[in-house]
């Protein structure tokens, strides 16, 4: 399968060649992905862990009175130019952190060791990194990425390309977003590597909560080839008490519905606790998974999987106490009954037991139990957004504004500003390109 480009006229390649990418997601899902390869005795295994680390710098203007012909570089360049101002001292260990994980995994294996991590890096950071001359960057992920020697120790997960934040984006836009990081992605690491993407990291691990919404978001990701997708704890409930997630280290099914009566699925991988980078900094997973027994699933004993995600280069902590706290935990972990696992690789073992999908306890997003009460599936938009608006004004704690990292941000609220002439233009661009079928190879 031949390879795309990386550029197309000094721009990244986003888009243009979208059947040559779901050829290779298609290709990519006739065999397992790591189960082959993994070298870790399932059968013994009582407990594992899931680390993944979440990078993104975003572009901005480089200066200038005129922002339709300024320069668009990434924030960690002007971090880099301008080291003086506030904390911009950290952007030389940025850098390092983009970089590191690359040096780590291959070192350990180098040891004999079984490393392993999941990797969430924006579209924009990608092309950041490149733009700026930071091509060691790139290939020391690269070489993990696709070295049969390492790549097993090392799971991507999907993202938006541009760190775009589901309940607050058009669902037209997202899936713009969704694709254009595969297409990316593609043209960097390679057709094949992409085929081995199976997860999705959501920016903010923000969750639409709107039934429309939230039926659109898990379509998008299905559409697009993805097997399972993160989700804080916080943001999802049990549909037959709208109490939250009870067995929080098992998968689960997200299960949206929205007012047709149109219902989408996804496999669910929960992260615990709220926002805090020495989570992942200091291997908290591991050591939690440490003191855990197998649970039961489907009738099976299985080992349940402690999984965070966290800011792979904000912070003290993670900048200075993950390289030793990570090597550490690999080298005690490798060969033992708590071994590191990335998602797919889990899932892949469980389904060699004879368990499957369908196996997994229901979830959806937090406050639906209130509308289906209320509301059944198939009355239409307009019944549904009377019944909302009933729950509105009968408690000023419901919304319809999705959750993330610990609810207590809205990633709608105090952005009327932007999104208003967002969702005109998203309107218009729906209008002019995508209803009329513009090809996206289209060079006007």
């Amino acid at each position: 399968m031949s390879e795309l480009s990386e550029y197309i006229d000094g721009l990244p390649n986003i888009s243009g060649m979208e059947e040559r990418v779901a050829d290779a997601l298609t290709e990519g899902k006739q065999s397992p992905v790591f189960l082959g390869s993994s070298g870790i005795d399932f059968g013994r295994v009582r407990s594992a862990c899931a680390i993944a680390l979440h990078m993104h710098q975003p572009l901005i203007p480089a200066g200038g009175g005129d922002l339709r012909t300024a320069e668009i570089i990434s924030n960690l360049k002007y971090m880099m130019d301008n080291q003086h101002i506030g904390d911009n001292h950290n952007a030389p260990v940025f850098q390092w952190c983009y970089k590191r994980i690359g040096e780590f995994t291959s070192q350990l294996f180098n040891e004999g060791k079984q490393p392993r991590a999941m990797l969430e890096y924006s579209g924009t950071l990608l092309h950041g990194l490149r733009h700026m001359g930071l091509h060691d960057v790139i290939d020391s992920l690269k070489r993990v990425t696709c070295d049969p020697n390492y790549r097993r120790g090392i799971e991507w997960l999907g993202c938006p390309w541009g760190h775009a934040v589901a309940p607050s984006t058009p669902v037209q836009d997202y899936r713009l977003h969704v694709r254009a990081w595969q297409h990316h992605f593609a043209a960097i690491f390679g057709l094949q590597a992409l085929g081995r993407v199976r997860g999705f990291s959501p920016s903010e691990m923000a969750l639409p909560n709107h039934p429309d919404i939230a039926y659109e978001f898990v379509k998008t990701l299905t559409d697009c080839g993805f097997q399972w997708v993160l989700v804080q704890e916080h943001t999802v409930e049990r549909p037959e008490n709208g109490w939250g997630p009870e067995l929080k280290h098992l998968p689960h099914r997200l299960v949206c519905t929205n007012s047709k009566g149109e219902t989408a699925s996804i496999i669910a991988i929960i992260k615990t606790q709220g926002s805090d980078t020495k989570l992942v900094a200091q291997m908290q997973p591991y050591y939690e998974a440490k003191s855990l027994p197998r649970w039961e699933l489907a009738g099976k004993q299985v080992p349940p999987l402690v999984t965070q995600i966290a800011d792979g280069e904000n912070g003290g902590v993670m900048m200075n106490e993950f390289p030793s706290r990570f090597t550490d935990s690999v080298r005690e972990s490798s060969g033992s009954e708590t071994p590191l696992m990335n998602v797919t690789e889990y899932l892949e073992h469980l389904f060699a037991m004879g368990i499957q999908e369908q196996d997994f306890p229901v979830l959806q997003p937090i406050l639906q139990k209130r509308i289906w009460d209320r509301f059944k599936a198939g009355d239409g938009s307009e019944k549904m957004a009377k019944v909302i608006e009933e729950l509105k004004k009968e408690d000023g704690r419901f919304h319809m504004e999705g959750g993330s990292w610990t609810n207590n941000i809205s990633w709608v609220q105090g952005y009327e500003n932007l999104l208003g002439p967002m969702e005109k233009a998203s309107s218009l661009f729906h209008e002019k390109v995508l209803q009329k079928n513009v090809p996206s190879s289209d060079k006007r």
